[in-house]
């Protein structure tokens, strides 16, 4: 894993600064032959540039509620890193003195236990404090909704790929499907019933997403071998 890590880093910081992600955080990666999943907002962005960069790499892509395309970020990401960094300037000690912060800038619980999944506490202090650089983060928001591939008709994944979208989200629209479809022509979407915030605000559904995309993958993935075999047999 660390070696998948350090190659993706490698890969998006040798390319023209312009064209690179603002960060690569993705939850994990799992190379050869093995899908990419990504559950932050940047992270589907970071998997599907690197499934366009390198598609012999992967297996299979989970981009989750992100789109190929360039988009406008919701005030909603301002806000929150607003509320992170009140928390860490705080200094406060217990997730429910977080919480009491985050209410102010989200209603909904879910959201809020995510965003608190991005804390941790001092070991000298032991008052909570951000895995994220929210400073940088804050400076780098207008780029963040970028994507460094703009032309589909010149690099395509043609691997197996599920766009998972909440239906109240806004960053996979039906109009953006054509465009989805070019860079990434073996692709499904699977809607669920939420938010931008798929797996805080509907976690089961999310899991048997994954779990009927696993049957598919499989199919697709083993299905040539497996007539290649039997092809050779009628040779033999």
């Amino acid at each position: 894993m660390a070696e998948a890590t350090s190659w993706i880093h490698s890969l998006l910081t040798a390319q023209d600064p312009s064209s690179r992600p603002s960060t690569a955080n993705l939850r994990f990666i799992r190379c050869a032959k093995m899908a990419i999943r990504s559950t932050t907002k940047r992270g589907a962005k970071v998997a599907m540039t690197v499934a366009l960069r390198s598609p012999s790499l992967l297996g299979a892509l989970i981009p989750v509620d992100n789109a190929p395309v360039e988009a406008n970020l919701k005030g909603d990401f301002r806000k929150y890193l607003e509320g992170m960094r009140e928390i860490e300037e705080a200094g406060v000690r217990k997730q429910a003195e977080a919480d009491q912060i985050l209410k102010k800038y989200e209603d909904l619980v879910s959201v809020r236990q995510f965003l608190m999944t991005n804390l941790m506490k001092k070991p000298q202090t032991r008052s909570l404090t951000l895995r994220i650089p929210t400073k940088t983060l804050m400076l780098s928001l207008g780029n963040i909704g970028d994507f460094p591939f703009k032309n589909p008709d010149e690099t395509q994944y043609k691997g197996p790929t599920l766009f998972v979208r909440g239906t109240k989200s806004q960053y996979v629209a039906d109009d953006v499907l054509p465009v989805i479809g070019r860079f990434f022509p073996k692709f499904i979407v699977y809607d669920i019933d939420c938010g931008h915030w798929v797996i805080s605000e509907q976690p089961e559904a999310f899991r048997q997403g994954e779990i009927d995309l696993s049957s598919s993958l499989l199919s697709i993935l083993i299905y040539p071998a497996v007539v290649e075999f039997f092809r050779n047999l009628d040779r033999d």
